[in-house]
């Protein structure tokens, strides 16, 4: 099962017994968790890039949020849907602007590693931060523009539809309140994995790490469910 082989690889990273399964795992039957995530989460403990504090995962491409509690224990994964720009990037001046007036090459989740937690914000109240000077939140899925479908588009099992925000990061209601609200609530890191850049440009230390490790065996873990 790709959880539990997710956090067999932080456990050995940190030397301790194997971690149980998370408590709260809303993946599709069948998904997969890529090996990049595993090593990521495996070197964040190993390193203490997290400094003990939990920790997410953010893979875009297979749209999937991973979170960690700051012991490495898995505490969740869910399915999420992102920014519909495809891109890593930020642009300048996009925390300014209304969400209508962001053009869609900027509707963009930015890749890289982020310290960030609760706090206000204009129009939505408090919310969780994860960068805020490019205003990309966490929240749960908003059903304000019914064209959007973004509830449907969240249940599907295919992460090729999952691409619809202006950014931030939606989740479902429930992991939100049961995962994301208890375990960042005095703040956290969080690691989103780039799509059109390279490791190297979005997490360095990390891809440095993996360019001196010894290659692995290439295989993909899979979840069942």
């Amino acid at each position: 099962m790709a959880l539990a082989f997710a956090c067999s690889g932080v456990a050995s990273a940190q030397d301790a017994p194997a971690q149980p399964l998370a408590s709260v795992d809303e993946l599709p039957p069948g998904q997969e968790v890529s090996d990049t995530v595993i090593e990521l989460a495996g070197w964040v403990v190993a390193s203490k890039d997290n400094q003990g504090y939990p920790f997410a995962i953010m893979d875009k491409a297979a749209a999937q949020v991973l979170v960690f509690g700051g012991d490495g224990r898995l505490r969740g994964a869910t399915p999420a849907l992102f920014g519909s720009g495809i891109g890593d990037h930020t642009a300048p001046g996009v925390a300014g602007l209304a969400l209508r007036e962001i053009p869609g090459r900027d509707r963009t989740t930015p890749a890289g590693r982020y310290v960030g937690g609760f706090g206000p914000s204009i129009d939505a109240g408090r919310v969780l931060w994860v960068d805020y000077d490019s205003a990309v939140s966490i929240h749960p899925t908003a059903t304000g523009v019914p064209a959007e479908r973004r509830v449907e588009r969240l249940a599907s099992p295919s992460p090729e539809d999952n691409r619809v925000t202006h950014g931030c990061i939606n989740l479902s209601p429930s992991f939100y309140e049961q995962v994301i609200a208890p375990t960042f609530e005095r703040g956290g890191v969080f690691y989103i994995l780039p799509e059109t850049e390279s490791l190297a440009e979005a997490l360095p230390e990390f891809a440095n790490s993996r360019a001196t490790a010894e290659p692995g065996d290439g295989k993909r873990a899979r979840a069942s469910h």
